[in-house]
């Protein structure tokens, strides 16, 4: 878990002050890596490529986009110690994916962040990755000093998305807000949804710039359906006013 940063946090407490966004699909553009690591996880497990049983798990891992890595796995494998095997696999994978220039910030994402911060606002970074690629991830695009705190499964206790501990955890740590009703969560997956709604985020906010689309969004809480991050601020602000 990242400490929080001594200039990022705001003792204001009304308001929508607590942004909690979603990385990969969210902030961060990766290009279908997640798959591309998946492949490569699952071929040395003895997942032979372009086999019926390939396909049918890169369909759960499309289906569970958002979820804890290592939680998708033990449902894949239903072992525990393939499913450990598995996931230190894909996140090696890519990592080097990472390292190899394969990422970039989703247009407008780190403008929309810095506007969020110069706001007053409190800004955490949540991903379904281990804290190592989370960190990885960070330091490709510049972003360690970005926002006031970073988390991953492991900081909330090991339970990632649908779950809403991650959004809790940067409620309870960042102290920015007096409810979770100030709450805004942003993510491109129905797992994001799942976890703002069952955390009782007042703004629980689908973008179209990763996993799923606008119809899996909104069945599964989005209040809002934006094209980008980049439109989050002006949606806080009009909820505002």
């Amino acid at each position: 878990m990242k400490k929080l940063s001594n200039t990022d946090t705001s003792n204001t407490t009304d308001g929508l002050n607590l942004i909690v966004l979603d990385m990969a699909g969210t902030t961060v553009a990766d290009g279908g890596l997640v798959e591309q690591a998946f492949s490569v996880a699952a071929e040395r497990l003895g997942v032979e490529p372009g086999s019926a049983d390939h396909a049918e798990k890169l369909d759960h891992v499309r289906a569970t986009m958002g979820e804890s890595k290592i939680s998708v796995f033990r449902h894949l494998f239903g072992d525990e110690d393939k499913a450990q095997r598995a996931n230190t696999a894909f996140e090696e994978a890519y990592g080097e994916l990472v390292d190899g220039g394969r990422i970039a910030p989703v247009p407008g994402a780190r403008e929309a962040i810095e506007r969020l911060r110069a706001e007053g606002r409190t800004v955490v970074l949540s991903t379904g990755f281990a804290r190592t690629t989370q960190d990885a991830i960070l330091a490709a695009l510049g972003w360690q000093d970005l926002v006031a705190l970073t988390l991953c499964p492991a900081d909330a206790g090991g339970r990632g998305r649908p779950y809403p501990d991650m959004v809790l955890a940067a409620f309870l740590r960042t102290g920015a807000v007096d409810a979770v009703q100030r709450i805004v969560v942003a993510g491109d997956t129905s797992y994001d949804m799942l976890g703002g709604v069952r955390s009782g985020a007042g703004i629980v906010a689908g973008v179209l710039t990763g996993a799923h689309d606008k119809d899996r969004l909104t069945r599964h809480g989005a209040t809002h359906v934006l094209g980008s991050v980049a439109e989050l601020p002006d949606l806080i602000a009009r909820a505002e006013a």
